[in-house]
């Protein structure tokens, strides 16, 4: 709700442009609460993304939304901030190749007798990932196993809407339709939504998990790491201590998988590389 007096399209004193000094101060508190490293020339998004904020609290300075961030004591603005500011798209099956393997790896597991698998996707976002490894898992399985799926977000926003677990029609159009009818029901009166089933819900548990802030609260000895196009918002030196925590986390012969477009060459750490984006701990 606006403060009292103020207009509904309250303008923001410097709506064009932020002062370096506060730029810079906004771009130092968000790497400190998350790792994500703002360059310089993303002050049109910084200005873009709180000014919601501000317009929802009655505050048409940047400073002043600054020092309202620092003195919210229940770490409830700090946590909106994040979520304003983080970048969030994904879809299903977003970079197939990814799964084609994690098909073949599950096959080759439960033919080798293992009766547990354990993933972590370390970038859910709104939970089109998380749920596709499920899909994935289940449809190379032959015979019933133990599966466990973590999925983390920093985001609470996106969190929310993975464990609810309801889609647009535009959202599932990359899911081919045999695993929809499989997976999916349609979400009540409404057939434009498609909420998923609680095969799939069950096998995934969400956390909120700061990937800037190590060690996690995620058990060891996992199968495979999803964290894909979500490094490159971090700093090098923030890199190498999470492929040092994952590499860490992981069982020998587990692996970890990145965006297509990232790369782990200019990261020390053990990991074989498998093929452009996929890693293997010997």
């Amino acid at each position: 709700m606006l403060a009292p007096g103020l207009p509904a399209s309250l303008p923001l004193t410097t709506s064009s442009a932020m002062e370096k000094a506060q730029f810079d101060k906004f771009r130092a508190l968000v790497y400190q609460l998350s790792g994500i490293h703002l360059a310089e020339n993303k002050e049109a998004l910084v200005i873009a993304r709180i000014s919601k904020r501000m317009r929802a609290l009655g505050i048409g300075d940047y400073g002043d939304y600054y020092d309202r961030v620092l003195a919210d004591r229940s770490g409830a603005e700090l946590t909106l901030l994040i979520d304003a500011i983080s970048t969030n798209v994904t879809h299903f099956f977003r970079e197939p190749r990814h799964f084609d393997l994690l098909a073949g790896w599950v096959r080759a597991w439960e033919q080798q007798g293992r009766k547990s698998l354990r993933i972590w996707c370390a970038a859910s976002s709104s939970g089109e990932e998380p749920y596709t490894i499920a899909m994935t898992v289940l449809e190379n399985l032959a015979r019933p196993a133990e599966v466990d799926i973590v999925a983390s977000d920093i985001s609470t926003k996106v969190l929310d809407k993975a464990r609810a677990g309801i889609y647009r029609r535009q959202d599932i159009e990359k899911i081919p339709h045999e695993l929809l009818r499989r997976y999916f029901q349609v979400g009540g009166e409404n057939d434009e939504l498609f909420r998923v089933k609680g095969v799939l819900s069950k096998m995934v548990s969400y956390k909120q998990i700061n990937l800037s802030a190590p060690p996690y609260p995620v058990q060891g000895d996992l199968d495979v790491i999803f964290c894909k196009n979500v490094m490159i918002y971090f700093t090098q030196d923030l890199r190498h201590q999470i492929v040092s925590e994952f590499q860490r986390m992981l069982r020998p012969g587990g692996y970890l998988v990145v965006g297509m477009s990232e790369s782990l060459s200019a990261s020390k750490h053990e990991l074989r590389p498998v093929e452009p984006s996929v890693y293997r701990k010997p």
